[in-house]
């Protein structure tokens, strides 16, 4: 079996942040979602991986290379408009050839992985089998209706009034049936060749497609307020350990990694927490849920719950909570001498400033 990642979307619910960097490499506990991504295929023993990119392709090769270090090898394929995931299948027709394949989102985190349900694929092999999540608001999602021996009845997108809350969660199980059902559909609305109108194709044509419920923690990380939550989640299982320097006037308070390089100077930081290589903690709080970056730089802060990317810089800030920081961004006292706040913003951003 191969696998198709998807990379390729312009991620506009994270602006600023998508106007700089792809969406798919925002890190959480200090790893970009892809590399969570392609972590998760590997594990159902997956070697040949193809990924789909658009403008941020070249950044995206850089950043998780030819795949190696997954145990597997990496094929990029070039999508230069987003025209919907059922056009992303076509692309790669020549690198799935006649295979079965996984494919999957490359912004959504199932940390518990999906190995139970590729064995199930693998061992009745329907046509397509989608995997499904039970969601408090079906009316945001593609929908799936099933009979009452699980076979997929119909698929809805975002429907009005739903009949189920399974909601398709970005993740799918192909035979090469889906090629022909791909070929046979025409553009939706927007333009765009959908998935969901494939594989009802499939349901159509009389066609076995199957879904499979997944029960584990999952995340649409295309929000802020998802990511730090995803964040919150794989803070809470990484194992905690020291690697790098903390001086006898710090503390470390549960689980808290300091990574290879980084130092903690007369600091408090409680964890769940991880301070990445090569970054400096001094003088500072560190709340639960944080994670710092690579080449950091804190002096005289206090944040929490928060996500600070590599090389930013805060210092003298009082109280950081719930908050995103990109990368290389600096964030300290102004340097005049009047107490007003002095702010260079960008499109989409949104800052909360206390009275």
């Amino acid at each position: 079996m191969k696998a198709l990642v998807l990379s390729g979307g312009a991620g506009t619910r994270l602006r600023p942040f998508s106007y700089s960097m792809p969406k798919q490499l925002i890190p959480i506990a200090n790893k970009p979602v892809l590399e969570h991504v392609l972590e998760n295929v590997a594990a159902l023993g997956v070697t040949e991986i193809g990924v789909i990119v658009g403008d941020w392709g070249d950044e995206i090769e850089e950043a998780i290379g030819d795949g190696f270090r997954f145990g597997c090898r990496i094929t990029y394929i070039p999508q230069e408009k987003p025209l919907g995931l059922a056009h992303c299948v076509a692309l790669a027709r020549p690198f799935l050839g006649d295979d079965d394949f996984v494919m999957y989102l490359g912004d959504n985190m199932l940390p518990d992985g999906i190995q139970d349900i590729a064995d199930e694929f693998a061992a009745h092999r329907p046509a397509a089998q989608v995997v499904v999540h039970k969601v408090p608001d079906p009316t945001a999602f593609g929908v799936a209706e099933l009979d009452e021996n699980g076979a997929v009845r119909r698929l809805v997108e975002k429907p009005k009034e739903p009949r189920s809350d399974l909601a398709l969660i970005g993740v799918y199980f192909f035979t090469p049936a889906i090629h022909e059902a791909v070929d046979s559909i025409a553009p939706s609305a927007r333009g765009e060749l959908e998935i969901t109108d494939a594989i009802q194709w499939l349901v159509s044509s009389g066609a076995d497609v199957r879904a499979s419920e997944y029960d584990g923690y999952w995340k649409d990380t295309g929000r802020v307020d998802d990511v730090l939550a995803c964040n919150h989640k794989l803070l809470d299982d990484r194992a905690p350990g020291v690697f790098g320097d903390v001086d006898g006037s710090s503390e470390l308070i549960g689980q808290v990694t300091v990574e290879v390089g980084a130092r903690v100077v007369r600091s408090r930081i409680e964890g769940p927490a991880v301070i990445g290589a090569g970054s400096l903690v001094e003088d500072s709080q560190v709340g639960p849920y944080t994670a710092i970056g690579r080449r950091c730089t804190l002096r005289a802060t206090r944040l929490a719950d928060s996500i600070v990317m590599d090389d930013a810089s805060i210092s003298k800030v009082p109280g950081l909570h719930g908050s995103l920081i990109g990368r290389s961004a600096v964030i300290g006292p102004s340097e005049h001498e009047d107490s007003h706040h002095r702010l260079v913003v960008g499109d989409h951003t949104r800052i909360e400033v206390a009275a």
